[in-house]
């Protein structure tokens, strides 16, 4: 293994021995795991990816790894992903049964005779959320890319090419339809040299698409070092290290391998500060930087094929039914405005629902839905009165009994403290 300089990112002068403002920029790109997005993106990979020995490659500091990952402009690829989640919630593919049933309206992503269907992709992509799953993903620049989820019998994948989007069962054989967003290439999530990212917006599937939750800024709440070197599919890597500083969070550390030649990160490894196995572990097990064949990115819905257009699953109410808030914007537009607590990797969001607790809502549930729920939450209380702490390995949300919801990527303590402190 060849040793690598280590540095401690912390925005200033100091244990760097003095970042150049160049790399100060660069290094805006490492912080805490953003915990809102995940909706989808919480996912974690199979850790036994193919490894050949660690490579003897040049020494590199952690700022200019940073400035690596940084300055990547990597539009081509293709390549097969492992993914693996373990966050300590029920698998939620097994909501496709009749769990499914009470918390979806009749032909939501199930499919039905009322216009639902089983292709619709933000139903489907909660599968990732738990589980292992193999990916196919291709990507050729901001218009086309691919992302297919590998079953035993079965392939979902779903296709942007251009101004169309196609999603497609090959299990139900049926097939959803919707044109891409205008100025969609334009709008979506930049990389650092303003180039938009190598998969569908909004759909976190590859390394690349992790690391960037995790680089966006360094800041003095955490440690960035460089941990020798890997071979990570076929390929020399560089490990980066980041870790929090802090007490509170559920993050214990981040390893990104990135990619020696290209600077493209090749898998993401999320420890949780629980310990064990990693939470979100994403990595690439093939890859191939050259560009894909046009066709990757060509659909014709089968013969027989039911085609779902999403402007009928929008009218029918089926679309908006899985969606989650992602962002303090969308959570306005619900009505619910943000309130920041604390910073760094202990941030926590508070939000005022205006609605009754989990007590008094999941009177009111099917006994699967109750079931489910009690079976994620810890009751608890204090100078803030009293609600629930569900848990996950990761992401921790309290609900308290007058409506009010604290998330972060925090432990059970961190969110009372931080609830009694904004009473």
């Amino acid at each position: 293994m060849a040793p690598n300089d280590s540095a401690q990112i912390t925005g200033e002068t100091g244990e760097t021995g003095g970042v150049p403002a160049g790399r100060r920029r660069a290094a805006r790109y490492v912080v805490p795991v953003a915990v809102a997005g995940i909706t989808a993106a919480t996912i974690g990979l199979v850790p036994a990816l193919a490894s050949t020995g660690d490579p003897d490659l040049p020494k590199i500091s952690a700022a200019e790894l940073i400035e690596k990952i940084a300055a990547s402009d990597t539009e081509q690829l293709s390549g097969t992903v492992k993914i693996t989640t373990d966050l300590g919630i029920p698998s939620l593919g097994g909501l496709g049964g009749s769990a499914a049933g009470t918390f979806a309206p009749k032909g939501g992503a199930q499919g039905g005779e009322d216009g639902g269907s089983a292709a619709e992709p933000t139903g489907r992509l909660m599968e990732l959320a738990s589980g292992e799953h193999t990916l196919r993903v291709a990507a050729d620049g901001p218009d086309k890319q691919r992302l297919s989820i590998l079953d035993n019998a079965a392939e979902y994948s779903l296709i942007h090419n251009g101004g169309e989007v196609w999603a497609y069962d090959s299990a139900s054989n049926e097939a959803y339809h919707a044109k891409a967003p205008a100025g969609a290439a334009k709008g979506s999530e930049k990389g650092a040299k303003g180039k938009d990212r190598t998969a569908p917006k909004d759909l976190p599937a590859t390394p690349q698409d992790f690391a960037q939750e995790a680089l966006k800024a360094a800041g003095d709440t955490t440690s960035v070092t460089v941990d020798g070197t890997a071979r990570i599919a076929g390929r020399d890597a560089y490990q980066l290290v980041i870790k929090p500083k802090q007490k509170g969070s559920t993050v214990g550390s981040i390893k990104v391998a990135v990619d020696s030649k290209t600077g493209t990160p090749l898998k993401f490894t999320l420890l949780p500060s629980s310990g064990g196995k990693a939470a979100i572990d994403v990595g690439f097990t093939k890859v191939d930087f050259s560009k894909p064949a046009a066709s990757t990115f060509d659909f014709t819905p089968p013969k027989g094929a039911k085609v779902t257009e999403a402007d009928e699953s929008k009218a029918a109410g089926k679309d908006q039914a899985h969606k989650a808030p992602k962002d303090a914007k969308d959570l306005k537009g619900l009505g619910a405005e943000p309130n920041v607590i604390g910073e760094g990797w202990t941030t926590v969001v508070q939000l005022d629902t205006g609605g009754v607790g989990p007590a008094a809502a999941s009177k009111d549930m099917p006994a699967q839905a109750r079931e489910f729920m009690d079976a994620l939450g810890d009751k608890v209380d204090g100078k803030f009165g009293s609600g629930t702490v569900f848990k996950t390995r990761l992401v921790n949300a309290l609900m308290t009994d007058d409506g009010k919801v604290y998330v972060g990527a925090v432990t059970k303590d961190a969110l009372v403290k931080a609830a009694n402190a904004a009473k």
